[in-house]
């Protein structure tokens, strides 16, 4: 009799005698909502407000036709030459995934379980923790300083891999190209994971040292700046070494990750530059005018090179703040963990009308 399709399974059901020891011990990434109700603003999970490339959908819709019977290049020949075209490099230093969030499954089980602990910051993208769960990789995490910064100084001791997105995530800060590199001459012997899913909202690519740190692995996402979270496209550059070890795990987990509309759009995405330099213009004269907004609010902001603020206020909870938005159909992040983040609020960057909704509800919610 099949299984009712509404039912989870919790982990201590009779069936979870099934499950795998692993399974057990797991904690699953929690990703940010997302709603099913109608006219919302939603500023919750760092979706870029305006649309894919026009070129993008075009290609997209090109392949749509009796190919789709076929397999799509596994090796996605065609995008690995788009992005090695865009930053400079050879396509030998270019893989890509299913989303950054593949890309960086397989660079965990590929190059960072070692003998040693992987480090990673104390406040810091959430699935790191996971894929150590996941994969069985030691960890230890390094505490962001009072000004919620990461300090090269404290990577500067025995590990066995160092991974940080830049800029850091929920927080926004970003870290100068000048540190990265202080960072890779003092770890020349481990790998050094540079997640920019933000990069191109303020910040200068690691992509540029790549050439003089074997070593250095920088991990991209075209969810964010490029506009297709939808469609699941992430890369990572690196020396080809590097590169050989992700696509060895990727070829014993799955041949194909990427579809032909998947390797179509994003090739069209990154070979129109004109439209992504547009659409990251206004996500950061918006970011300017809202800190502008909220500071005036008694509000606290991060500085942020992402296409997200994170900031508090002085006089009011975060999780009371989020709630009272969310009564007016007004979506924002809020994290309760780790403690000293509670008070913080993750707000996306939304069109102009949107931020200035935000704004209006803020003004009736706190006292004049």
């Amino acid at each position: 009799m099949p299984v009712p399709r509404n039912i989870a399974w919790e982990a201590n059901s009779p069936m979870s005698r099934f499950w795998s020891a692993v399974v057990h011990g797991l904690t699953p990434y929690v990703p940010g909502e997302q709603p099913k109700l109608t006219n919302l603003v939603k500023l919750n999970t760092n979706e870029n407000p305006y649309g894919p490339s026009p070129k993008a959908l075009e290609a997209m819709r090109a392949e749509v036709g009796d190919s789709l019977r076929l397999y799509p290049d596994p090796n996605a020949d065609r995008l690995k030459s788009a992005i090695a075209d865009y930053h400079g490099v050879k396509p030998a230093q270019v893989f890509v995934g299913n989303g950054s969030d593949e890309v960086l499954a397989h660079t965990f089980q590929a190059l960072l379980k070692h003998e040693a602990p992987l480090l990673f910051p104390d406040v810091t993208y959430s699935f790191y923790p996971v894929y150590c769960g996941l994969y069985g990789v030691d960890y230890r995490t390094v505490p962001l300083t009072e000004r919620f910064e990461i300090r090269v100084e404290d990577y500067m001791v025995p590990n066995g891999g160092i991974i940080f997105p830049n800029p850091n995530a929920p927080t926004g800060r970003l870290l100068p190209l000048a540190d990265i590199e202080r960072l890779l001459q003092a770890n020349a012997g481990s790998v050094v994971v540079v997640d920019e899913a933000y990069i191109d909202f303020g910040g200068e690519s690691a992509v540029a040292l790549v050439d003089r740190f074997p070593q250095l692995l920088v991990i991209h996402t075209l969810s964010k700046s490029r506009s297709l979270a939808g469609l699941r496209v992430g890369y990572a550059i690196g020396h080809p070494d590097l590169i050989d070890a992700l696509n060895r795990v990727k070829d014993s987990f799955n041949s194909y990750p990427l579809d032909r509309f998947a390797i179509a759009g994003a090739a069209a995405a990154m070979e129109d530059r004109a439209y992504f330099d547009e659409t990251c213009r206004k996500v950061v004269a918006t970011r300017g005018r809202l800190v502008a907004e909220l500071e005036t609010l008694g509000f606290e902001v991060l500085p942020s090179g992402a296409n997200f603020i994170f900031a508090r206020h002085a006089l009011h909870d975060g999780a009371e703040l989020t709630a009272k938005l969310r009564e007016r159909s007004i979506i924002v992040r809020h994290f309760k963990n780790p403690a000293r983040i509670a008070p913080f609020l993750r707000i996306t960057i939304g069109t102009n009308s949107e931020c200035d909704a935000l704004v209006a509800a803020l003004k009736e919610i706190l006292p004049a």
